[in-house]
Formats: C-alpha cells, structure tokens, sequence
C-alpha cells in the first residue's frame, strides 16, 4: 500500500484564528516529490489527492490506499501527471508512454497498473500528480509541447507578466472534472494570478517548482477581506479551499502547476476580487 496523509476541511471562520503554524499544518504539503516512493495527501476538498514520485533506483507502481476503499487505485478515479525532471516512462497497463520534460499524461479511470520509471537515474524524471474522482472512463491521452494552450498574461507594469499553459483540461483532452496547467512568472515580474480571485464551486492546488536555492514564494490565502499569508519553498505545494484566494509572490521569478476540480470545467468561472478591497 502508498502511504497517505488526511488533511480535512476547515471552515473560513476557524482559519481566521489560525497562528502560522497551525496554517501550514493545515494547507502547506512540504517535500512533495518522494524518491522511490508515493506519498498522498488525500484532501477532503472534493477528494482531491496530491503526490509526486522521483523513480531513481527501480520501477515505482501506483498502488491503492485505504480510504478509497478500491482494489486498484484508478478504479474510481482518474490521474494527471506532469513530468518536471528529466526524461522518463509511465507504463498504463503495460503500454509506455514516455515524458519528456514538462510534458503531461492524461490516465482515465478503470485503468489497474501503473508504473512510473526514469530514462536515466543520475538524471531522474519527477512526477507530480493529482487525481479527482471519476464518473466515466475517458482514454489515456498524453500532452506534449504542441498540445497546449498557451496563453501569455499580465504585463511588466503591474509586475505581473507570466505565461499560462493549460495541459488537462476538457479543451485539449476529456475529463471528468480534473484540471491542470503551468504558470510561469517571466524575470522582473513576481505576482502569479494578480488580481486574485476565488471559485465556490471549485477549489486549486498550487505547487511551486523553479524556485531557485534560498528563494522563496509568499502564497495568499484566505477570504478576500481576510488574507493570510504562508512563505513557501521549492517543490512545495498549498491547498486552496474554495472560499479563499489563491495568489502567490516571490523573491525572484519561478514556475507553479495548479491542478483543479469542482463542480465543472469551465476555466473562467471565478469572481474576481478587485485589487483595492483586499484585506
């Protein structure tokens, strides 16, 4: 069995007395990229599961965990996989799928063995994964360079420039209702999903890669006229339930993968807080 942590769902009026420590005990997901090894972190908003998978000396296999109550782990789920190391495999069912770096994997639900390995160990591939629960079984699909959305947002002049890729999402492949992309903040700029905004019928998990060494990311939490703040390093990532906001800045510029799921598919569904009424 993969091991697994529980984190629950807090409510807004709760979170508002949290001290920093009990913030990130309850949203931060530190050292998210285990090597050899699988270790979830199985939120209760919307079921939403958070791991990734560093194969170095052997073959890792995805295996079940006990809260899902499923003889394999897809069984009633589906999985998004974006490889952010060096090059390496994802065997769904027997059949290769190989990932290069900052290429993407679609698995739908009903598929039983899935292996994860890397092309070469000195330079190993690293998995990042989220999964959602699934209604119907839609195929495996993988996402390359060519086969995402690019959209280029924000500008200098409000330090904001970045660009946004989205990989799994219902315009690029069929899902159920698991969504994922890349942002990546370009130099001189810092804040990532500036004017912020929140999504009652979804909620988002950010995770921050490309931080560079003694870097850090001060991620925004919280409902719009009561913010919260938790200072974030690389490879970390940050649940953000659907009452809150979810807006980042760091001391130099980085990349994050945001992963969704709700109620629907609809990307731009989301209620802009206006930049001057935040708190």
């Amino acid at each position: 069995m993969s091991n697994y942590k529980t984190r629950y769902a807090s409510n807004p009026q709760s979170v508002k007395n949290y001290n920093t420590e009990e913030l990130r005990s309850e949203f931060l997901i530190e050292n998210v990229l285990k090597e050899d090894n699988i270790e979830w972190i199985y939120s209760h908003y919307d079921r939403f599961m958070v791991a990734g998978v560093v194969p170095i000396k052997s073959t890792v296999t995805l295996e079940t965990i006990d809260p899902l109550k499923s003889t394999y782990f897809l069984e009633r789920r589906e999985l998004g996989i974006i490889n952010i190391g060096g090059t390496g495999a994802v065997y769904v069912d027997g059949k290769k799928n190989s990932l290069a770096h900052k290429e993407a994997l679609y698995v739908g639900q009903g598929n039983k063995e899935i292996v994860f390995e890397s092309e070469d160990s000195k330079k190993p591939a690293q998995f990042y994964l989220n999964s959602t629960p699934a209604h119907k079984a839609f195929p495996v699909k993988k996402i390359g360079a060519d086969d995402v959305e690019v959209i280029e947002l924000g500008s200098p002049e409000t330090a904001n420039a970045r660009t946004l890729r989205k990989y799994i999402v219902n315009s690029v492949v069929d899902v159920c209702q698991l969504q994922m992309g890349m942002t990546t903040i370009k130099t001189g700029s810092s804040w990532n999903t500036m004017p912020a905004h929140v999504h009652d019928r979804r909620m988002e998990v950010y995770f921050y890669f490309e931080v560079p060494k003694d870097q850090a990311v001060c991620h925004f939490m919280g409902q719009p006229k009561e913010t919260r703040h938790i200072w974030m390093a690389d490879g970390e990532a940050v649940i953000s339930p659907p009452w809150s906001i979810h807006s980042g800045s760091g001391t130099s510029s980085y990349s994050f993968i945001w992963g969704m799921a709700g109620e629907n598919l609809d990307y731009g569904d989301m209620d802009v807080c206006k930049i001057n009424e935040l708190r």
